[in-house]
């Protein structure tokens, strides 16, 4: 049910070393980023120094750590959703808001913050946006992702004019304090403080959760399982340009093992308080401990009605809905007596099923993100299932197989101290958890999708399925569901995956066009028998960029003109008219629609000769079309993107007009030959026989025949295709544990699969090339780089160009890489 993927240690120096901080803290972005403190111990100046640490789960060892400047231990971690910032908070008071500079998963600076001086933070978290999409589990097979994924009816913590959500953050202080910040729109913080409740008294642990009317929900308790745990609705608003807080008292609880008369002093204090979920204020998790032993509840939050005695029922009846009614903490389910409970980490799912009773969550337990995962002393981490709390998997940290007995756990347990978990956390998907041990290594694990239970493959491939189409819906980053990805499953993904694509309706797919592409270059690159395919993919979201860019500069000639852009006009008028001729094509557009600057012209002409040379490798490869392994071999029969190169070179053709310098360049073996009016020839006869999907046509002897000529008129191009990608994830397949160091890049012998890469990457001391502005930058470049985390993707980190329309281009890719990869600055000396 659970195993280990990879541990990542730190490199045991003589004079300074990485040890766990006190407590120690770590956190997973939406986007696969994990952030985790340790203590940098020197020796020599015996001080400590407060590190963050932050790491993309593809290349764990490629570190960022940075002084977090804090002058007290860290005590929260928090990342925002959009997973591009991070809030740290320390034992001082003092809270830091950290962001991404230049977009770079590697770079990080802090901007603003703010701080209650020398009252330590013990709960943070982000104000809600108000967005939250539930995932209807028990709908996985329906066709629509409306029916599997719906918008919940949320309110933002706070809205601005318009009903924007306005960003911020929340903190619980150890003195019962509560403080917000504001982030306004002009960069300012507007911070506000507020106690509790009038009688403020220690917290010892705290956590936040909010409602779906705007309202949030604080839960404290001062440690001790013989104090209530107290409750408390907060009320944030923007008052003559203030914070103004309000405060409520909720109704509190005390833990079922308290009131056992058994149990009553066994547990003395309370170790961990959790909600659910951020957005589940009803639901609860606590967990007693003693030296040796925890015990774990979960509570929920009900209406009841109040009984009404009969003396008041004469006077007045209660009728219906007009019975009073109380909110009231009633136990949901509890454990049995567990080792010692060192970590706690919550799945980040908002799953919703139908009904809350237990007989109901048990008949969905198959699936990953109903569990939450438990870390004990012993080294041992539980999966259980997080209303009932039944045990669903266990994985055993001690040993490398799972013990055959109970001699064997015995011999292991008194065999001295062991090696635990001081902080765990689940990825967005639940199908991973990444743990700190008690020495500051990062261990990975990989969780089952049939959470140990044995399930046949359609119905692993079914989940797997699922959690990916919820990956494309949010935006979320899916390297942990890459993770459970054998080479046998890939083709079937691939085609399920699209097959669900095609189920919904036009506007959705257009949202959705480049986000499958990518998932789909991810998953044939874990396959030999897809890896040609990943080229494939790469190049039409390439394909897909450069059509809109350039496409988006035509411009109307009149201002007064129809409804249609002259970019819609041009892809009408291109699949209507079917004429070989290219000219006879372009007669029949506006070309005064068509006219740009002539150094605009010649700025494109990197992306202009990068779609000439596309076009010519694909006319030349077709006579080997029979053969799936070359790249390029899927655009033989892929009538939209044929189309897409048609429109891109009859626009190109009236751009030469202009501006010939701007014309892709061919080397042909005959001076009067016209390249561009053949090869558009050929490409409108192959795209004949494959624009309707359903009716997909050979092409004919003679396109075949001229195809094969193609090598004698014209010199064929090298088709630059993506280097190969030095991440983990396809070295992770044989289920071996793989060890690395952090701040070293592992020196793996290479995947089966990556070496099928070999004929696609340029050997070493070959120029290189910058993959997204097609220049080439010499065989050891002298510009900074940068490379996208997933697919391998390098680029300038700095634009060279000055051009409007260069700037529009290189804006498609600022933030992110085109398959929707982090980027990465790459030292200079990169091979």
């Amino acid at each position: 049910a659970m195993d280990l993927a990879y541990v990542c240690e730190w490199e045991k120096k003589p004079k300074s070393n990485h040890c766990p901080s006190i407590p120690l803290v770590c956190a997973w972005s939406c986007r696969n980023l994990i952030a985790f403190t340790t203590d940098l111990k020197n020796e020599e100046e015996k001080d400590l120094t407060h590190m963050v640490h932050i790491i993309d789960t593809e290349h764990p060892w490629d570190v960022y750590s940075v002084n977090s400047g804090h002058t007290e231990v860290i005590t929260c971690l928090e990342w925002d959703q959009s997973g591009s910032r991070l809030l740290s908070a320390d034992a001082d008071g003092h809270i830091k808001c950290w962001s991404m500079t230049d977009h770079l998963a590697n770079s990080w600076e802090n901007t603003v913050g703010s701080m209650v001086e020398g009252d330590p933070v013990v709960a943070l978290s982000w104000l809600h946006n108000g967005v939250k999409l539930a995932l209807h589990v028990e709908k996985s097979g329906a066709s629509n992702f409306g029916e599997k994924f719906s918008r919940v009816k949320f309110s933002p913590s706070l809205t601005l004019f318009g009903g924007k959500p306005m960003e911020g953050w929340i903190a619980v202080t150890i003195s019962g304090l509560v403080t917000v910040s504001l982030l306004k729109p002009n960069g300012q913080v507007l911070t506000s403080t507020e106690s509790l409740c009038r009688l403020r008294c220690r917290v010892a642990l705290a956590d936040v959760a909010f409602t779906g009317g705007g309202n949030i929900v604080v839960a404290t308790s001062d440690g001790s399982s013989t104090s209530p745990v107290q409750f408390y609705k907060v009320c944030v608003s923007v008052v003559n340009e203030k914070c103004k807080i309000d405060t409520e008292i909720l109704p509190s609880l005390f833990m079922r093992c308290t009131t056992d008369p058994a149990r009553k002093d066994k547990y003395p204090a309370i170790t961990h308080l959790k909600f659910l979920a951020r957005d589940m204020s009803e639901q609860v998790l606590l967990c007693a401990s003693n030296q040796n032993s925890s015990i774990v509840e979960c509570w929920s939050l009900r209406k009841e009605g109040l009984p009404v005695n009969n003396i008041f029922q004469q006077i007045s009846p209660v009728v219906g809905d007009k019975q009073p009614m109380i909110l009231k903490w009633r136990i949901l389910s509890a454990t049995n007596d567990l080792d010692r409970v060192s970590a706690v980490a919550l799945p980040k799912l908002p799953i919703s099923l139908t009904n809350t009773d237990l007989k109901v969550a048990n008949d969905t337990k198959f699936f990953p993100g109903l569990g939450l995962a438990l870390a004990f002393h012993d080294g041992s981490v539980h999966i259980v299932h997080r209303l009932s709390l039944q045990m669903m998997a266990v994985f055993y940290g001690s040993s490398s197989q799972r013990p055959v007995d109970e001699q064997t756990i015995k011999r292991q347990r008194t065999a001295g101290p062991l090696v635990h978990f001081k902080a765990m956390q689940l990825s967005w998907t639940s199908l991973a958890l990444a743990g700190i041990d008690s020495h500051g290594k990062l261990s990975m694990l990989r969780i089952s999708p049939s959470m140990g239970h044995v399930l046949d493959m359609n119905m692993s491939l079914r989940h797997l399925l699922f959690l990916l189409e919820y990956c494309m819906v949010t935006g979320y980053d899916w390297w942990d569901i890459l993770l459970h990805v054998q080479p046998n499953m890939v083709q079937n993904l691939v085609e399920k995956l699209h097959e669900e694509y095609m189920r919904q309706n036009a506007a959705l797919q257009q949202v959705l066009s480049t986000r499958i592409v990518a998932m789909k270059a991810s998953l044939c690159k874990l396959s030999s028998s897809t890896i040609a395919r990943v080229c494939d993919y790469h190049a039409k979201l390439f394909l897909i960029a450069i059509s809109c860019t350039l496409k988006s500069l035509l411009r109307p000639h009149f201002l007064n003109t129809p409804d249609k852009s002259p970019g819609d006009r041009l892809t009408e008028i291109c699949s209507k008219i079917t004429d070989i001729d290219i000219d006879k094509v372009m007669i029949n557009l506006k070309t005064e629609e068509f006219v740009l600057e002539m150094n605009t012209l010649q700025s494109l002409q990197q992306l202009i000769q990068w779609v000439g040379d596309f076009v010519l490798y694909l006319l030349a490869s077709l006579p080997n079309q029979g053969s799936p392994v070359r790249p390029g071999h899927s655009f033989l029969r892929d009538g939209a993107s044929l189309g897409m190169f048609r429109e891109l070179m009859v626009v190109i053709r009236i751009w030469g007009l202009l501006k010939p310098s701007c014309l892709p360049v061919y080397t042909a073996t005959s001076d009067t030959q016209d390249s561009m009016s053949l090869l558009f020839r050929l490409l409108t006869k192959l795209w004949l026989c494959c624009r309707e999907e359903n009716h997909i046509t050979e092409p004919d002897d003679t396109l075949i025949d001229e195809c094969c000529l193609l090598p004698s008129q014209l010199l064929i191009p090298n088709i630059d295709w993506l280097p190969i990608n030095d991440g983990i994830i396809s070295k992770l397949q044989n289920k071996q544990l793989v060890r690395l160091q952090f701040g070293k890049a592992p020196g793996l012998v290479g995947h089966t699969v990556s070496s099928q890469f070999d004929a696609f990457v340029r050997a070493p001391g070959q120029p290189k090339i910058d993959h997204l502005r097609r220049l080439h930058l010499g065989a050891y470049p002298t510009e900074e780089c940068k490379s996208c985390t997933r697919c391998g993707c390098v680029t300038m980190l700095k634009s060279p160009n000055k051009v409007t329309a260069v700037k529009q281009w290189e804006q498609r890719w600022i933030k992110n890489c085109l398959c929707g990869g982090l980027w990465r600055r790459m030292p200079l000396s990169y091979s």
